[in-house]
């Protein structure tokens, strides 16, 4: 990912925000030569924020007696998604 100062992205804020919303570019802004935030497309946002909540339901799940059918669920559909399976016909 290209590095920016907080100067440089403060001056060129507009572009960076297209490039990252339009272009799929990431960018780590830099503080002293210090990386302190991001800037990533909102998709990138969400894509981030559903594996953060996937892996915290996983861990709930594993602690209560009985859930391991569920965990185990969860697992096989995050298998799918990376396979890229199509999974099965729910079609009426």
């Amino acid at each position: 990912m290209p590095k920016v100062s907080v100067a440089e992205a403060k001056s060129h804020l507009s572009e960076l925000i297209a490039k990252s919303a339009h272009g799929k570019e990431r960018f780590v802004i830099t503080r002293r030569n210090r990386p302190v935030a991001a800037l990533v497309s909102l998709e990138d946002l969400r894509i981030i924020e559903q594996h953060q909540q996937r892996e915290g339901l996983a861990a709930v799940a594993g602690k209560w007696r009985g859930f391991d059918e569920l965990a185990e669920t969860m697992g096989d559909l995050d298998r799918l998604r990376q396979s890229g399976g199509e999974g099965r016909d729910v079609s009426l």
